[in-house]
């Protein structure tokens, strides 16, 4: 017989095994579906990029988890676009159907940007020239119009190693960062972001070579690819050209595996490094496919030409990471990253390339005021990657109180498969400066262009171009210019009630006495067609395009006129810019330029003052547009209106010394700075015709007769007598502020003129500035 409990325990078996049946013959309880997924509360980031980011759908069962995870994932949204402070939670909405709502709700905050942003451990560069590298900026009162300073880990990563490349270009082969320790500080409102890094000495080299393991391949040989010599500062940038250039040479002579790997030896003692390319042959590996994800937009084939090897050829890491830079320079993605991962067969390698597209087009409206230009607006609609091609298109209108105009550009950066850019300019455009020239301009036109790179500092870029050039002058009583070859009635001397015949016209008081344009302006009116073929040399070595504080920019270019068309000439013309950073001041940049152009005439043709150089400010700060070089006398430019009678010059140079500082105690994120210079230059040799006799019906014979004269009938006469001629210096020096502002770079300009020549025009003040908004 069983004992009580026996049968306790049998009974609770029992029921223990047929609850579990039970439970399993009953289905759990069912999650609702999600009827739909709304937001409430968000303005600042809009509803379909909050959508993209949730992982609960409608039509789906809700699970309470996934929600969770999804309140994280809008978090981080918001903290990426600057609200740190949002606060996201969410809520269910049960429906008659048995279904859902899913609601988000949002309590987006004030902007939470950066705060402050400290180095610490920088001796040689101060905190203020490092944080104005970096795309990330400090919270100021711009902050309502710009995005920068909103905490961004990809953008502190992207800054992190732009400070890093710079310490190495510069010698510090030493640098690194220690650690980047990001805040978020209530108190503040915003992140405090400390970097700590480590300088370390500068470096010098204190000798390079190349040492060659390869079979017939003698290191010695290479040595005219060198970047860097004996008793230069260390540059990480020369160091990484040299090894790309040694790659592809070493890559020419059949050696495809090779790879040229730089060996630094350091001597902390004297600060010196001695640097060896060593060519070693590398791993026979291959690759097997390259696989492009995340390009939504860019098509395969855009970011394919952007590496010199393809499938099938050798694995080189050179060549790869030379291509990931490309990309990276293209402005098409937010981010690049190419992986490697092992193929089908172990000389096999898989090269991963994932990019994320970013927004390449760009509609502007933009406005602004020139001394030369006055008020000016522009509309333009510009894409850097048209359908995804890699091709730059742009459209812009322009309008203002003396230029107006419209202009087409069309650029494929891979002509014919080969990387060279050709493109071409269609314009149309109208000038009326009155207050500089007494007659307007239309040209009409366009240019065919090619972009071929000889190095990385070195390109060539050949040109045709064809326009055609109007040259109107304007003759009425506001602006009578033409009247002394055609009379305004009632208003000219001579042909006026208040001036009648035969007491006028006369010595003081005659057609000329309310202006009246040269005869070598005269000589232009109608259109005049100019085809040119033409090429221009760039070299660049600069560190910078947007702000540059050391290298070289300069250009030379040549342009023949006469292939059709009317003129006939060869103009030659060069542009060269030196920028080096002044030692011990910090962001302190001296700039020196130097500049000139000639213009040749071949076939018998005289140049018209649409071939002429017409100069101003350009070169010689301190005087007007066309206020420097030849003008037309006329005998007495004392008693009529010359400002607008320039009539250009063959010749010219010009040289200009600058410094440019911050304004100290004001934010560097503000843009302004401050420059002093001083600028010296001349405009000669004009070499157009000079008599005009036999043109005009009026004044008989051939003899040139005066302006002012009874035989020209107190009028303009039949010669042009240029004044200035000759080479004369002018200079100026003067003080700049530019402003680099979030609505277009300003410029204001006031020199003092210590030199000039006769009949010169002076203009101490020049302001240009644009916006876009």
């Amino acid at each position: 017989m069983r004992s009580i409990s026996g049968i306790w325990k049998s009974s609770f078996l029992f029921a223990v095994v047929a609850a579990a049946m039970l439970a399993l013959s009953v289905p759990a309880f069912a999650a609702p579906d999600i009827n739909r997924v709304a937001f409430e509360g968000n303005s600042k980031v809009k509803t379909d990029t909050l959508q993209e980011q949730v992982r609960s759908r409608a039509r789906t069962p809700f699970n309470p988890q996934l929600a969770e995870t999804d309140v994280v994932r809008l978090s981080e949204v918001y903290r990426r676009s600057g609200r740190a402070a949002a606060k996201v939670s969410y809520r269910t909405v049960e429906l008659p159907n048995g279904r859902v709502d899913l609601v988000f709700t949002i309590v987006e905050g004030d902007k939470t940007g950066v705060k402050e942003i400290r180095f610490i451990g920088n001796e040689v560069y101060s905190t203020r020239r490092l944080v104005g590298m970096m795309e990330t900026t400090e919270m100021n009162f711009l902050s309502f119009i710009k995005t920068s300073d909103v905490y961004d880990p990809d953008r502190i990563a992207a800054d992190l190693e732009l400070i890093r490349r710079f310490y190495l270009k510069n010698g510090y082969a030493d640098f690194r960062v220690i650690s980047s320790d990001v805040q978020f500080d209530p108190s503040a409102a915003g992140y405090i972001i400390s970097i700590t890094v480590h300088e370390g000495p500068q470096y010098h080299v204190s000798s390079v070579s190349v040492e060659s393991h390869l079979p017939d391949v003698n290191g010695a040989a290479l040595n005219d690819l060198l970047r860097l010599a004996p008793g230069d500062v260390y540059n990480g940038d020369a160091v990484e050209k040299t090894v790309e250039a040694l790659t592809r040479e070493i890559a020419k002579k059949g050696y495809a595996f090779t790879q040229a790997r730089p060996r630094g030896e350091r001597n902390p003692a004297e600060q010196t490094v001695a640097i060896q390319f060593l060519l070693e042959e590398g791993p026979r590996v291959y690759i097997e496919r390259i696989n492009i994800h995340g390009n939504t937009r860019t098509r395969d084939y855009v970011i394919r030409r952007e590496f010199d090897i393809g499938e099938g050829d050798a694995y080189n890491r050179v060549l790869i990471d030379r291509a990931e830079r490309r990309l990276n320079g293209l402005g098409y993605f937010k981010k690049v990253k190419v992986t490697n991962e092992p193929g089908s067969a172990p000389d096999r390698v898989i090269l991963n390339v994932d990019v994320e597209d970013q927004p390449t087009g760009n509609f502007g409206v933009s406005g602004g005021y020139s001394t030369n230009q006055g008020f000016i607006a522009e509309v333009s609609v510009s894409e850097s990657n048209f359908m995804g091609r890699g091709q730059a298109v742009r459209v812009s209108v322009q309008a203002g109180q003396i230029a107006r105009g419209v202009t087409f550009s069309f650029t494929e950066p891979y002509f014919l498969d080969q990387r060279i850019a050709a493109g071409f300019d269609v314009f149309a455009r109208r000038q009326d400066a009155y207050s500089y020239s007494i007659y307007s301009s239309t040209s009409i036109g366009g240019t065919v262009r090619f972009g071929i790179p000889i190095t990385d500092e070195l390109s060539f870029s050949p040109h045709y171009s064809i326009y055609q050039t109007t040259i109107s002058i304007p003759n009425d009583k506001n602006r009578p210019y033409n009247d002394c070859l055609v009379p305004v009635p009632g208003y000219t001397p001579g042909f006026s009630p208040f001036y009648p015949q035969p007491d006028f016209p006369s010595l003081l008081v005659n057609c000329q006495s309310n202006g009246e344009a040269s005869l070598a302006i005269k000589e232009s009116q109608g259109t005049l067609v100019t085809s040119l073929v033409g090429y221009s040399l760039n070299y660049s070595t600069i560190d910078n395009f947007k702000n540059p504080h050391n290298g070289w920019l300069a250009s030379f270019s040549q342009d023949v006129a006469g292939l059709g068309g009317t003129s006939r000439y060869l103009r030659t013309t060069g542009d060269i810019r030196y920028f080096k950073e002044v030692p011990y001041l910090d962001d302190v940049v001296g700039i020196a330029r130097l500049q000139g152009g000639d213009l040749s005439t071949f076939g018998g043709y005289r140049p018209r003052i649409q071939d002429n150089f017409n100069l101003g400010p350009t070169l010689v700060r301190g005087f007007a547009p066309g206020g420097i070089g030849p003008r037309d006398s006329n005998f007495l430019t004392s008693l009529t209106n010359n400002r607008g009678n320039s009539i250009g010059g063959s010749d010219y140079v010009g040289g200009s010394l600058e410094v440019q500082f911050p304004i100290w105690g004001l934010p560097k994120d503000l843009g302004l700075r401050g420059a002093l210079f001083a600028d010296a230059g001349s405009l000669w040799n004009y070499s157009g015709r000079t008599n005009y006799a036999n043109n005009l019906a009026t004044i008989p014979g051939l003899t040139c007769i005066g302006a002012y004269t009874p035989q020209a009938g107190f009028g303009q006469g039949n010669c042009v007598v240029p004044i200035s001629n000759n080479f004369a210096l002018r200079s100026s020096v003067g003080a700049s502020v530019l402003w680099n502002s979030p609505m277009g770079p300003i410029r204001f300009d006031y020199a003092v003129v210590t030199s000039k020549a006769y009949g010169d025009i002076t203009q101490n003040f020049r302001f240009s500035g644009g916006t876009n908004f």
